[in-house]
């Protein structure tokens, strides 16, 4: 064998061998960028669990209760993690207004990290859907709930359990699509 032919081609398969592995990840990053996966259906480890214990302080000048797990017992509710400063948050507004107006939920809200002012302006100049909102100032009561970020809403069973669970903000087709047939689920459900 000659080892002055074995020397370039080694050469050559050291250069290429990190382009390949390049071309090989952006490959697959691409197909799961293409496959169609909807990135608002994170799973979590929550889902069919209890609901977290949560007593949280109600929201001070709007009249409503605090965020209490003992309140989803018996019935579907809608639990959305929102903030003042948060912008998706001002964008999924109407869908959450549209949603309150079917009464055979419960809405609530935790707000979170967010000073107590700001979110009473957002709920006044936006309008409130919810029937009761708790305030997470520390943010220690979205850590038990698993919340990635803000916006997000969970669909809480009539047994208490967590059903569903949306990251992001709530589009028309995205409560049509996939909020809506899990709070059907959740309403034929055995509470």
């Amino acid at each position: 064998m000659n080892t002055q032919t074995e020397a370039p081609a080694r050469r050559r398969l050291i250069v290429l061998l990190p382009l390949l592995v390049f071309m090989a990840l952006a490959g697959l990053f691409l197909l799961q960028l293409l496959s169609g996966r909807d990135v608002s259906e994170v799973p979590s480890a929550l889902i069919g669990l209890p609901a977290p214990q949560t007593n949280l302080p109600a929201l001070e000048g709007v009249n409503l209760p605090g965020l209490d797990s003992k309140a989803f017992a018996g019935k579907v509710t809608l639990v959305n993690v929102f903030a003042s400063w948060c912008a998706p948050c001002r964008e999924e507004h109407p869908v959450l207004l549209a949603l309150s107006q079917d009464k055979r939920f419960t809405m609530a809200a935790l707000n979170y990290k967010d000073q107590p002012e700001n979110a009473r302006r957002f709920l006044g100049d936006l309008g409130n859907p919810f029937q009761a909102i708790g305030v997470d100032e520390a943010g220690r009561g979205a850590i038990d709930w698993g919340v990635y970020g803000v916006p997000e809403t969970f669909v809480i069973g009539k047994d208490g359990k967590i059903a569903y669970k949306h990251v992001g903000p709530l589009t028309p087709e995205s409560a049509r699509d996939l909020l809506l047939p899990q709070i059907e689920k959740a309403l034929a459900a055995p509470g």
